[in-house]
């Protein structure tokens, strides 16, 4: 268990999953949270990590920093997204080794399993088949990072637990139509849609394809469960249990941002990998699972999109 007063560093702590993990420790009491933004911080310099973990001496760490984007940003910016990743996840990782640190979390993502994996994925279809082509370059440098994290355990005795989060959306999501994941894309689109009366919107994809989502702060009570209970070097699904079409998706979001208007299919798009649901058994032996149904967490997220979006 995590100790009240131990020197806590969430790593990423601006971006959708890190901030709910911040706001969740503060809920929980943790008062001694350790943070830096990019500019006080660059993950990808080494000797600058080595530097902060020597002065700030954290006890346990959630690794939540990361270069993200939905599919047309991995396209367009695929170096970027090896590189970056690589470069935060080892020096993170290794200055954890070096100054001792208790217990560290590396987030994950579900992009890591084979394309084609047998539905639901579980943990053991991790490189049984080839990657979605799409997100490739990402995919590669979450995989290098359990590697990472199985390696120290087994020859330094390290305490590093990886976990593979399925979709997220929430609060705090980047919302670019362009950049972000698909359900904060969407809704900006919609809620533009609305906002200015137009008549029709633009999707792209055939709207066939199969994701989970899972509300962030739920995610975020999954991370903490783990960092206090789970101990093993192999990886461990998170998700909530349940998929949906994207068409379907699109739908229940044009009805809560109230759209009425024509919504195209554009299927020059790609569809990203046909299916993806998680296996979360595991998890849930362990005793946890969601709590925040889909329009739930889509309702709490359109009304904090909408308080927020001229910010």
């Amino acid at each position: 268990m995590i100790e009240q007063g131990a020197v806590i560093y969430v790593a990423g702590h601006q971006g959708l999953v890190g901030s709910a993990i911040v706001r969740l420790l503060q809920n929980q009491g943790y008062r001694n949270i350790v943070t830096r933004t990019l500019q006080e911080l660059d993950l990808r310099d080494q000797q600058a990590v080595r530097l902060f973990f020597n002065a700030e001496k954290p006890a346990y760490v959630f690794l939540a920093a990361a270069r993200v984007g939905g599919i047309q940003t991995n396209a367009l910016r695929p170096a970027e997204f090896i590189y970056d990743n690589l470069a935060i996840q080892l020096n993170v990782l290794h200055a954890a080794y070096e100054h001792q640190v208790k217990k560290l979390l590396f987030l994950g993502s579900s992009c890591i399993y084979p394309r084609d994996a047998e539905q639901p994925i579980k943990e053991e279809s991790l490189l049984t088949g080839p990657l979605e082509k799409t997100n490739e370059p990402y995919a590669v440098a979450k995989i290098a990072g359990i590697t990472f994290c199985q390696s120290y355990n087994k020859q330094y005795g390290t305490n590093f637990i990886s976990v593979m989060p399925t979709n997220l959306y929430g609060p705090g999501d980047n919302f670019d139509q362009k950049q972000g994941h698909v359900i904060p894309a969407l809704i900006a689109k919609f809620c533009d849609a609305v906002k200015h009366k137009k008549s029709a919107v633009v999707v792209g994809g055939s709207g066939t394809a199969y994701r989970e989502f899972l509300y962030v702060d739920d995610c975020a009570q999954a991370l903490l469960f783990l960092m206090n209970h789970y101990n093993d070097s192999a990886t461990i699904n998170i998700g909530s249990g349940t998929d949906i079409t994207i068409k379907e998706l699109v739908d229940r979001i044009a009805r809560i941002t109230g759209f009425e208007g024509t919504i195209v299919w554009d299927t020059k798009f790609p569809d990203g990998t046909p299916r993806k649901q998680l296996d979360v058994r595991k998890l849930r032996a362990l005793g946890w699972h969601a709590q925040t149904s889909l329009n739930e967490g889509l309702l709490k997220t359109v009304a904090w999109y909408k308080k927020h979006e001229n910010k």
